[in-house]
């Protein structure tokens, strides 16, 4: 949502990509299409590419997601490949379209070390992405823009407040609750939480716990 609306702030007209890889946490989905209706969003598409198949992740298969605060290996919700794979899709998109930027909303300060979110990773796709498209090359590459990399989450937060966006807009929680909440106690609930904490914003998400 904030790498969306920096996108339209930098002048950008924004396509937005969503795909629905059977994970747990598929509420993220209709997030995404209401998000793309508050910014207006150019267009906003949907793929389906179930990730089930391969498994691997408490998100893509039937292990239970950690609650116990986030650690320092690599946590069992890392699914393989993911950002490989939707930067993939994400270049036919955009290569189909005719755009030459690709956004994607990766962070490598307050995160769960997933080695697809890094800086060397990102620069190294877009050198592939380079050599594996005919825009590449015939001279007119990608420029890969990730502009929350390098912000911890409580910059993100003040990010989210400047733009005017309502963080329930978004949605990060990797195992939602029956009746639609945020756990609260996912990796990806506690540092989005530690994050506004830090600001000192209130974040409009309802959590269980």
């Amino acid at each position: 949502m904030v790498t969306a609306a920096l996108a339209q702030e930098q002048g950008f007209a924004v396509r937005a990509l969503s795909v629905d890889y059977g994970q747990r946490h598929r509420l993220e989905l209709e997030s995404a299409k209401r998000i793309s209706k508050e910014l207006g969003l150019m267009s906003q598409v949907e793929i389906a590419l179930d990730l089930r198949a391969f498994g691997g992740s408490a998100l893509t298969d039937a292990i239970d997601v950690p609650k116990h605060g986030v650690g320092d290996a690599i946590p069992v919700t890392y699914v393989p490949a993911r950002n490989l794979v939707f930067l993939a899709l994400t270049m036919a998109c955009a290569e189909a379209a005719g755009a030459r930027n690709v956004f994607i909303g990766v962070n490598a300060r307050d995160y769960s070390g997933y080695p697809d979110c890094r800086p060397e990773f990102i620069a190294s796709f877009a050198e592939t992405a380079r050599l594996g498209t005919k825009a590449g090359v015939e001279g007119a590459p990608f420029t890969i823009r990730a502009p929350l990399q390098h912000l911890t989450k409580a910059d993100i937060a003040k990010e989210c407040a400047r733009l005017g966006l309502d963080p329930a807009w978004s949605w990060s929680c990797y195992d939602p609750t029956e009746d639609g909440r945020a756990c609260g106690l996912c990796d990806s609930c506690r540092l989005r939480k530690k994050g506004f904490a830090e600001a000192g914003i209130i974040d409009s998400t309802e959590y269980a716990k």
